[in-house]
């Protein structure tokens, strides 16, 4: 079923970065599998996915990582929080288990796919520095993140994106200091409270003709 488009601009008007969350009101267990699934949906260069995403649910976790996100109290009252990291390095290993899964959800043989294997390898692993890796990789977390926002705000659930942390700090409590993923940001989701003035309060954008060219 087609999406009305002036529905989904209602939406995104609707969207802001939620200052306060109500801590009683919980996302439900079937929106909250559909936001699951737009984060393995989420597109990624060469749909590779250098990415794992932790649903923090632990309140105790919660309440530790709060005074390493600049003490913003989204971090414990939002109905759900997610950090999203990344693989601190793609190995030759990693891009050849790719392959084996493209051949099995495709019913492929992986030896059909030696040529895009060989490709990935050569761009990714053997071309590029281990900080060019780090980098490409945390940009493809942005484009999940993107992919997760859109999504809850068509739901109508808030959310809030948060690069005010401490990512070494959040590595340390979350168990990813000596793992090959590390944390790059994290987005706190659930329903604003009717306190946070900041729910009124017009998005403030530039105008399209300065942000949106032709050529």
């Amino acid at each position: 079923m087609k999406l009305e488009a002036q529905d989904i601009l209602k939406k995104l008007e609707w969207r802001y970065a939620t200052k306060v969350f109500n801590p009683n009101k919980k996302i439900s267990a079937e929106d909250w599998s559909v936001i699951e699934q737009s984060l393995l949906l989420s597109p990624s260069s060469y749909g590779l996915q250098p990415w794992k995403f932790l649903i923090v649910e632990n309140k105790v976790i919660r309440e530790q990582l709060l005074p390493i996100s600049w003490g913003q109290k989204q971090v414990t009252d939002a109905s759900h929080f997610v950090v999203f990291t990344t693989l601190k390095k793609i190995s030759e290993t990693y891009i050849k288990h790719f392959i084996e899964r493209i051949a099995q959800v495709r019913g492929q043989n992986a030896e059909s796919l030696i040529g895009f294997q060989n490709m990935m390898i050569k761009n990714i692993v053997e071309t590029r520095t281990p900080e060019d890796v780090s980098a490409w990789n945390h940009r493809q977390s942005y484009i999940a993140m993107g992919f997760m926002l859109e999504t809850a705000a068509l739901l109508g659930i808030d959310t809030v994106p948060m690069e005010g942390i401490d990512p070494k700090a959040y590595d340390k409590i979350l168990g990813l200091e000596n793992s090959d993923y590390q944390t790059v940001a994290a987005v706190a989701l659930g329903y604003r409270d009717e306190s946070d003035k900041y729910a009124q309060v017009k998005k403030v954008r530039f105008e399209k003709s300065s942000i949106i060219q032709k050529i």
